[in-house]
């Protein structure tokens, strides 16, 4: 099966790390002072991002993976290829699980990558991350 999510050029994927990076500065993230940014590749080629946005009611933030994903849905997306997250870690922290389920919603092959303040990197996929996810195709009759 062809995936061509995985072939992207080094230059866009540095630019999504660029603006991944940028989105975190404009999280919203006073409780855990963990401040992510996550930017999001369209099939079109647009490059939506989004951060983090904590609240009192601690189970009502929302992560920067999904504020990327719903900010390009809400701009009329429907297949995502890439995701880029920023973490102001030593070490790349991948997507939280319900990040994961909400990314494949709208690309269950899409690229994953997580980058941080150090060197290191994580470049996968959804489809390793999130093995046997539940799906738009679980509900054909």
């Amino acid at each position: 099966m062809s995936r061509p999510a995985l072939d992207i050029s080094e230059s866009t994927i540095e630019t999504l790390v660029e603006r991944a990076r940028a989105a975190a500065g404009h999280a919203y993230a006073p409780y855990s002072e963990f401040s992510v940014g996550a930017a999001v590749l369209t099939e079109s080629g647009d490059i939506v991002t989004g951060a983090n946005v904590e609240n009192a009611s601690l189970g009502l933030c929302n992560c920067a993976e999904r504020t990327a994903v719903f900010a390009a849905v809400s701009a009329g997306a429907r297949k995502i290829n890439c995701v880029v997250i920023h973490t102001p870690t030593p070490t790349p922290t991948p997507p939280c699980g319900a990040c994961r389920q909400v990314i494949n919603e709208f690309g269950p092959h899409a690229r994953v990558i997580s980058v941080c303040d150090g060197a290191d990197r994580i470049d996968t996929t959804l489809d390793a991350l999130l093995p046997g996810a539940f799906g738009p195709g679980n509900l054909d009759d």
